[in-house]
């Protein structure tokens, strides 16, 4: 086998993780991205594709050469980008025939699942917000929260989702590709749309399928570009109201419900079957635990904060990293100064007026990402 079917190969694997993933409550397409190394080519690749179809629409409306769209298209990965969607799609399909009758028989027991993967997603947003919260983060965080739990209090529509919020949800959904932590299918589920998107994936509901994927072109074009200029211009703010958010959310993955009356959902009290839903809730968050902790093993050993050698002491607010163990380094002189490791080797400190690495640029992803892309 050629070295280049196998990459292909491996690339369809790494997809099919993903549409998986994806297919789960809780669970976050973009962390499986991350985990497995495709994340920035895709995200990178998507960017050059928004940007070569802005540009060839605006040439061809002035009858101008193609010549810079061309240009941005060549940059996309191609290769990786046609096999790992592949990989998705095909995941999507299998994942979805599968964990409709799962979730249609054993509703409690599937939400006691969902809820526990949820509930320790929250971490990923609150980490990579940098540093502590102050008051006003809390709060902000709390109305979030409370925007959140009411709109997904609302009873649900008795009648089949409109296309208009087939595609909104969807758009809205595509986000998850953008944000490692954020799950696209908790999106939908907290909208309504999660059970009708499962039964129009299983029953080739080509109306609905087409909204949706409408939906989601549309949203990569628009609301991911303006989530990507939150994220750079109001990094720390944007983060604190995911997490608001998502927290509010697991309102519509309460394990005890009227799951008897459709579209009740009111909630209950913790009464019946306690023990048994609470380790499946466990379960869960353990999932969601071992994906970060492969997650944070799958980054080079110099992005992990701790290891053989000391890491860069920056001058900036948040400080630097600190690595452990070794000899001790040679002392520096000058502007850059020195410092005096305890690591396997020296490095130096940072010029003044340099910024520190944030403590939650240890989590690549958002931040690696908005570097890629600047």
């Amino acid at each position: 086998m050629s070295t280049s079917l196998r990459t292909r190969l491996l690339d369809g694997a790494r997809g099919a993780l993903i549409g998986t993933a994806e297919v789960v409550p809780g669970v976050s397409g973009g962390t499986i991205a991350l985990i497995t190394g495709v994340y920035e080519p895709l995200i990178t690749s998507a960017g050059h594709v928004l940007t070569g179809t802005r540009t060839a629409l605006a040439d061809l409306v002035r009858r101008r050469p193609l010549d810079r769209a061309r240009a941005e298209f060549a940059q996309v990965r191609w290769g990786v980008v046609i096999a790992v969607m592949a990989g998705m799609a095909a995941a999507v399909l299998i994942a979805a025939r599968f964990l409709e009758p799962v979730v249609s028989e054993h509703r409690p027991q599937a939400f006691a699942v969902f809820f526990g993967l949820v509930a320790a997603s929250l971490w990923v947003p609150f980490s990579r917000s940098g540093g502590a919260w102050r008051p006003g983060h809390w709060l902000l965080a709390a109305l979030a929260a409370a925007a959140s739990f009411l709109l997904t209090g609302l009873p649900a529509a008795e009648a089949e989702p409109h296309p208009l919020s087939v595609a909104g949800g969807a758009a809205v959904a595509v986000s998850a590709l953008v944000l490692p932590g954020v799950s696209g299918a908790l999106v939908l589920e907290a909208m309504g749309l999660y059970d009708a998107t499962l039964s129009a994936l299983n029953t080739g509901d080509l109306g609905y399928v087409g909204a949706f994927a409408l939906g989601a072109v549309l949203g990569l074009g628009c609301f991911v570009s303006l989530l990507r200029w939150l994220l750079e211009r109001h990094h720390r703010t944007t983060l604190v109201v995911i997490t608001g958010l998502m927290a509010g959310a697991l309102r519509a993955l309460w394990p005890w419900q009227r799951w008897a009356e459709e579209g009740d959902s009111t909630l209950l009290p913790p009464t019946t079957d306690v023990a048994p839903t609470v380790a499946l809730v466990v379960a869960g968050a353990a999932v969601v635990a071992a994906v970060l902790w492969a997650e944070r093993w799958s980054r080079p050993r110099g992005t992990r904060g701790t290891g053989g050698t000391r890491g860069t002491r920056g001058t900036g607010a948040t400080g630097g990293t600190r690595g452990t163990g070794g000899t001790r380094g040679t002392r520096g002189t000058g502007a850059t100064g020195g410092t005096r490791g305890t690591g396997g080797t020296h490095k130096a400190h940072e010029a003044p007026g340099s910024r520190a690495t944030d403590a939650s640029a240890e989590h690549t992803g958002w931040e690696g990402d908005r570097a890629v892309h600047s």
